[in-house]
């Protein structure tokens, strides 16, 4: 992976609380995205979008689909940037 994981971590994680208006001290790893109030599917399409431009990667329509927590955007991200950077 280009960047380290714990600094993907941590920037998704800030890019995902910006988006969702939370410190992002309230989001762990596995905080299930659709539970937190105010989540809303162009919330989601504004990460995506955050996260495209911060990493300079497309994420693949079926990859972001059905994601659930933070962890597992933080996985997607990693597998684009091996993906695209690799």
């Amino acid at each position: 992976m280009t960047a380290d994981a714990g600094t993907v971590a941590d920037t998704v994680t800030e890019i995902v609380a910006a988006a969702l208006g939370r410190d992002a001290a309230e989001l762990t790893p596995d905080t299930d995205l659709r539970s937190v109030e105010g989540a809303d599917s162009i919330k989601v399409l504004r990460i995506v979008a955050k996260l495209e431009q911060t990493y300079d990667i497309e994420l693949e329509d079926d990859e972001i689909f059905g994601l659930r927590t933070i962890d597992e955007v933080v996985a997607v991200v990693g597998r684009a940037l091996d993906r695209d950077h690799g």
